[in-house]
């Protein structure tokens, strides 16, 4: 962990799945700042579910990263204030054994190397996110000016065709709309 100057201490977190999105991020965690896009080497992105059992929250499969040598993973890193730590590894299910936190060295475009809490589920079964996630995850890749050939690889991810409601979509849409009242 690093410490912030005046502000206290601070951590950097890299956001590979729905946490893209600043309105998804920010629900949860307001004093998150933007730092940079960044990739992360010899990992690839999956979808399962943990211990086979479909989020909740998503209604489908959810993102998680695993190591495979020559892949890459493009990302976000934010700079978190570390009294925001218990909200983030409760938003990821860290208390409830879905993910684990782990530290990972990602590399911006300006060539420099961060070192960044991200998550990692265990225990998981393979399956595909509903489109609802599938979309925050795009607009988040979007939002962010992520390279055009990865935004497109994600573009092309099958989902489960899930068409039911998704509350925290609502939240989402919501901020975004609330967002947009505010800029005018």
């Amino acid at each position: 962990m690093e410490q912030g100057g005046e502000s206290g201490c601070w951590f950097l977190y890299y956001a590979y799945g729905s946490n893209l999105l600043r309105e998804r991020l920010l629900l949860r965690n307001p004093s998150a700042a933007l730092c940079a896009p960044a990739r992360l080497q010899d990992f690839k992105l999956e979808f399962g579910h943990h211990q086979g059992r479909t989020s909740s929250v998503w209604h489908g499969g959810t993102a998680t990263i695993t190591q495979s040598p020559g892949d890459e993973v493009w990302g976000i890193v934010w700079k978190m204030s570390t009294c925001n730590l218990r909200s983030l590894d409760k938003q990821e299910g860290v208390e409830d054994g879905i993910y684990v936190p782990i530290e990972v060295n990602v590399h911006t475009e300006a060539g420099k190397v961060l070192t960044c809490r991200s998550y990692q589920m265990k225990d998981y079964v393979s399956g595909a996110p509903s489109p609802q996630y599938k979309k925050v995850i795009c607009m988040g890749a979007k939002q962010n000016g992520l390279p055009t050939d990865y935004q497109e690889k994600l573009e092309a991810i099958e989902t489960n065709n899930y068409a039911g409601p998704v509350a925290i979509m609502e939240e989402i849409e919501a901020a975004i709309k609330a967002e947009k009242i505010n800029s005018t």
